[in-house]
């Protein structure tokens, strides 16, 4: 949510925290059920393999996270990151009723500091979570570090379109719609946040500046829906 200046990290957590238990129900319903495309898309430019070991961070509620482990198989490994431990509890719970092979290992950590070695990871994934980090560039040199040389990172978040007329319906949209819904669950405050977050996160071009000062050699922005998402493709040089 990109709100460095408004809210520290233990805010940003317990907001995750309180949202988990509608988090996946109100996103389906507020994305008319699209964030599942827009999440596949990202998987797909990962560039998972069978057999990958692959992270997937700020992972919620654990979407991407069981895309990736439908992708590798039996023989790979899959790693969903977050530092919500409602978030993680909802997405353990999820993945269990499914009996995913190989089953999904879910890690509580900042990814500002991740718990794993150099070059561990054959592809990482981030859903709607680069908006939320208090320091973009640490995140994605953390990302740089534990990918193995080769690897891609696919991003998706949502964005400011530059059409001037998708960007009032994105406003309309998530003034009438998205924060009234929310409303209904009891959470206007913590969706009321995606606006200010929005006008405050940098567009494609600017995270392509930030994934190159982060090490990346190869890095493009595709922006999907209109402009009101888009996916940083990044990927680390060989040696």
């Amino acid at each position: 949510m990109a709100l460095q200046n408004r809210m520290n990290s233990d805010q940003i957590q317990a907001l995750f925290d309180r949202i988990a238990p509608v988090y996946d129900e109100l996103n389906t319903v507020l994305s008319l059920g699209q964030h599942r495309i827009w999440k596949q898309m990202t998987v797909k430019w990962s560039g998972v393999k069978l057999g990958d070991t692959c992270l997937d961070l700020c992972c919620g509620s654990g979407d991407i996270a069981q895309m990736l482990a439908e992708k590798v198989g039996r023989a790979g490994q899959v790693y969903g990151v977050d530092f919500s431990s409602a978030q993680l509890e909802v997405a353990r719970d999820r993945a269990e009723r499914r009996c995913l092979k190989p089953p999904i290992q879910w890690v509580e950590s900042d990814v500002l500091s991740l718990p794993f070695e150099d070059d561990r990871f054959d592809c990482a994934t981030m859903g709607y979570g680069l908006r939320n980090v208090l320091d973009i560039l640490r995140s994605l040199k953390e990302t740089h570090r534990v990918l193995k040389p080769g690897a891609t990172a696919a991003i998706l978040d949502m964005h400011r379109p530059s059409n001037s007329l998708v960007r009032s319906f994105q406003q309309w949209y998530l003034d009438e719609v998205v924060v009234p819904a929310a409303q209904k669950f009891g959470f206007t405050e913590e969706y009321a946040y995606i606006a200010p977050s929005l006008d405050k996160f940098p567009t494609g071009a600017e995270q392509v500046s930030f994934a190159r000062q982060a090490g990346f050699s190869v890095a493009t922005h595709y922006p999907i829906a209109g402009g009101t998402m888009g996916v940083l493709v990044i990927q680390k040089g060989r040696r």
